[in-house]
């Protein structure tokens, strides 16, 4: 597990930034931030950021633990914290349980208070990823035992940002996807929904043929920019999506 998280890790690191590591209970995030704006401060301030962006959702869960367990979109208690009514939303355009998008939805979070104290901000949470940039980036994609794993990667342009970058897979990691593909990459301005559309699409591919109709069915979806999906060696992708040798 070491070894394949140093891999993926390395596939969005920028090295103008200075990426830092905050790690409170399941939340696991791989931080950028500009090398100026980067302190041990800064690192303590997110924190405590990350633990308060938790608390809210822990209490509810704590009020509402079958919220915890949906798998289909789920009705919540009328006095729902913004997050979870967030998480809620999306999951709700997807057709999944809430949980599918709790991890873009805390890199989201995260993010946006970060970019207010650095102009370039990157916040990965296991494979889904928060961008803001003024500057061309370019993130790998890790599709685990498939030819294509590690060797393209998408560009991101300035004008997509700030924008989510979420990572489904029926091989790889401890997410539940109902799905065989070896990779789902679902890309939209609000991050909650790509991690929740991530899930919902890699669940539509049982096989080869599947990965057509699941980019389309990801390509239907409001707010949804891009969408690609890998499976062995075959690729389909729609959307501003832009593919580059890694």
């Amino acid at each position: 597990m070491e070894y394949l998280e140093r891999s993926y890790r390395e596939l969005h690191r920028q090295q103008d930034l200075v990426h830092f590591r905050v790690v409170i209970k399941e939340t696991d995030l791989d931080i950028g931030v500009c090398k100026d704006r980067y302190s041990p401060a800064l690192a303590k301030w997110t924190e405590n950021l990350v633990r308060e962006t938790r608390r809210p959702l822990e209490e509810y869960i704590e009020r509402d633990p079958q919220f915890l367990n949906a798998l289909t979109p789920y009705s919540l208690l009328p006095d729902a914290p913004h997050i979870v009514q967030e998480m809620a939303r999306a999951a709700e355009f997807a057709g999944v349980g809430p949980m599918a998008a709790v991890a873009g939805t805390m890199a989201a979070w995260v993010g946006k208070e970060l970019s207010r104290r650095s102009r370039e901000v990157i916040v990965e949470n296991g494979g889904d990823i928060y961008i803001r940039t003024s500057r061309l980036r370019t993130v790998g994609i890790f599709a685990g035992q498939s030819p294509l794993s590690n060797r393209v990667a998408l560009e991101i342009r300035p004008s997509q940002s700030p924008l989510g970058v979420c990572t489904s897979s029926g091989r790889v990691g401890p997410s539940l996807s109902l799905g065989k593909a070896d990779a789902v990459v679902i890309l939209s301005p609000k991050t909650s929904l790509a991690d929740a559309v991530a899930t919902a699409t890699g669940n539509l591919v049982q096989g080869k043929e599947d990965i057509g109709n699941a980019v389309n069915w990801a390509s239907q979806v409001p707010d949804i920019t891009g969408a690609l999906v890998i499976m062995d060696d075959q690729l389909v992708a729609w959307g501003q999506i832009k593919l580059c040798p890694l």
